[in-house]
């Protein structure tokens, strides 16, 4: 069955949701953090991938706040992806309560959560929070991106942020490495580039630090789902930077690909770089 056709979200509406829409990911983020890692239920999904009840919780909170918020807006969330009905025309929510769910479960601070609004298949809005780093990041298309440090209850002053221009010959590429899912078409791809330096990290943190200007590109040149790549694309793009399938070509969302696969995608601090292998292999 095809979704119906929602209302296709502009950029003015789109502004006006980005407080309550950061409200709602800074109390999933609580959430999560008030899960014991040390007590929490584990289970494996279909694909073999972990879900916690932090995943669930998170999950929960999201549903419930964007049904009221936006009850006549589809979602698609990496939780419930089996009630999905692509293809999505109009706008589409596209959640993924917990991002970096390895990183969660051992410990380590780096796990997101990322809501991204899609309007006509392209990200319009994103929201990136980490919560156990005191950091969101959040841009809008066309009106620029901002970086927040949360306090304890979640409250946090915005301050711009803008990717910066491709280094100059003989000065080090930065780029932002997986933690959890490196591949060897990565690697090569980084290694193209003279006296890169890796910064490892985990979750859609890596965008965050592209959109803020610590690091130059992020490339992921192996499978990952819509739901890892769309709020990451909103704020990039909205920082000034690009993100763009490995050959260039734009990325589309909500259009019914199987499994919501993104093939691989190339997150550019600097639009205008030009010094891309003329292939990737």
């Amino acid at each position: 069955m095809i979704e119906p056709a929602a209302p296709a979200i502009d950029r003015d509406a789109a502004a006006a949701l980005m407080d309550p829409l950061t409200d709602l990911l800074v109390k999933a983020g609580s959430a999560i953090l008030a899960v014991n890692r040390n007590a929490m239920r584990v289970e494996g999904k279909l694909d073999g991938s972990p879900v916690t009840e932090a995943d669930l919780a998170s999950d929960r909170i999201i549903g419930e706040g964007l049904a009221q918020l936006l009850p006549d807006v589809p979602v698609l969330s990496e939780e419930r992806v089996q009630f999905a009905s692509p293809p999505y025309r109009g706008s589409f929510i596209l959640v993924d309560p917990l991002d970096g769910t390895k990183e969660f479960m051992a410990g380590r601070d780096e796990f997101t959560v990322n809501l991204a609004l899609v309007t006509n298949g392209v990200p319009l809005l994103g929201i990136i929070g980490a919560p156990a780093l005191g950091l969101l990041w959040r841009g809008l298309v066309g009106r620029g991106a901002e970086r927040l440090r949360l306090d304890q209850a979640g409250r946090g002053t915005a301050e711009p942020i803008h990717t910066r221009p491709a280094p100059r010959r003989g000065e080090p590429w930065i780029a932002a490495v997986s933690r959890s899912h490196g591949d060897p078409r990565s690697e090569a791809f980084i290694d193209s580039r003279p006296g890169v330096i890796r910064q490892i990290i985990g979750s859609a943190v890596k965008f965050g630090r592209v959109a803020e200007g610590v690091a130059d590109i992020y490339p992921r040149l192996s499978p990952t789902r819509e739901w890892d790549v769309a709020a990451g694309h909103a704020v990039v793009t909205a920082a000034g930077g690009k993100v763009t399938a490995a050959d260039g070509s734009p990325l589309r969302f909500g259009e019914g690909r199987e499994g919501f696969i993104v093939a691989a995608f190339i997150a550019w601090g600097d639009p205008a770089d030009r010094r891309r292998p003329a292939t990737i292999r």
